[in-house]
This record gives structure tokens, C-alpha cells and sequence, in this order.
């Protein structure tokens, strides 16, 4: 498959295409990345969020740039939006750090806590239904039989990465069910 014909099917939702893509830009950008932020967890993570950015956007893709100037652009703003929400939560940290010494909890949960926790798996259920199977299983595989990466990558016989990317977006999707049903 080329690459032109690739980003073109990714943009009619093709899986394959989207494998594809990733398959071939991951070691470029998972690259960029490390020499970046010279920690490979982090890395890690900045890769899986650019490409569902990437894929979540690809009709926005313009075919005048290269697919792989478009990726490293995308992985490079959301390594700076990181670094800004970091540098953020730092000094609220600081400040918050001084209110709660003054603050004592009791963290045993109570009688009401676990109905409402309860309830709350309840509606998480059926908002998790609401996804597409595929999605529905990788959350399933990681959060409820908290299956790992490599464990899952293995019972669905998919790579690696494309697990991390599946699970990335179906969380995505499932975030914006649940807002919407509130």
C-alpha cells in the first residue's frame, strides 16, 4: 500500500489503512519524541496521543505536506501543551500544598459512598455499550479483567500499538458519551 492511497482510504475510516499509517510513521515520531522528552514512558504516550489526534482529524489532512511533517507538527503541540498544563499544575500544586496541611480526611469510605460508586458502575455500563464492539472489548480486556498491553495486544492478535491507540480512542469516545449524557 502507498502512502497517498493509505492516508486516502484512513480518511473513508479503512482499519486497515489506519494500521497501516501508524505501522510505518510510529518509529519517526516515537523518535522525535524521545530525543525530546529523553524519557520513553513519556514518549510513549506523546506518540499514542498524536496519532489518535492524527487519526481523529485525518480529513483535515491536507495532501500538499507531507503525511509525516503533519504527524511530528501534531506530536510537537501536544509535547508544548503538556509541558504549559505541567508547569500549570505546578504552581497550583504549591499553592494547594499550603490548604491542605490545615485539612484532615477520614478516607474510609462510607455506606452512601459505595451506593453511589455502585450507581455510578451501573451508568458506566451502559455508556461502555453504547461504544462499538471493538472498542467495548479493548476497554473491557484493560479496565475489567485488567488484561496489560502486551496481554491484550496478544488475545486480539494486534500489535502492540495499535492496542494503545485503540484504547486511547475508545476512552476519547467514551468521555464524550458520558458528557453528553449528563
Amino acid at each position: 500500500m502507498e502512502i497517498n492511497d493509505a492516508i486516502k482510504r484512513a480518511k473513508e475510516n479503512d482499519q486497515k489503512a489506519f494500521n497501516y499509517l501508524l505501522d510505518t510513521f510510529w518509529d519517526d515520531v516515537y523518535g522525535f519524541q524521545l530525543k525530546r522528552v529523553e524519557n520513553e514512558n513519556d514518549a510513549e504516550d506523546i506518540t499514542i496521543q498524536t496519532f489518535s489526534r492524527a487519526f481523529d482529524r485525518i480529513e483535515t489532512f491536507d495532501d500538499s505536506f507531507k503525511f509525516k511533517t503533519w504527524l511530528i507538527t501534531i506530536s510537537k503541540n501536544i509535547h508544548i501543551d503538556l509541558l504549559r498544563k505541567e508547569k500549570k499544575s505546578i504552581s497550583q500544586m504549591v499553592s494547594n500544598d499550603e490548604k491542605s496541611v490545615l485539612q484532615i480526611l477520614d478516607e474510609s469510605p462510607s455506606i452512601e459512598d459505595k451506593l453511589i460508586t455502585e450507581q455510578h458502575l451501573a451508568k458506566l455500563l451502559r455508556d461502555i455499550k453504547k461504544l462499538k464492539p471493538h472498542y467495548q472489548q479493548v476497554i473491557n480486556l484493560r479496565y475489567f479483567q485488567e488484561l496489560s498491553y502486551k496481554e491484550i495486544s496478544k488475545d486480539l492478535n494486534e500489535p502492540i500499538n495499535n492496542v494503545k491507540v485503540k484504547l486511547l480512542r475508545a476512552k476519547k469516545l467514551l468521555a464524550e458519551i458520558i458528557q453528553n449524557s449528563k
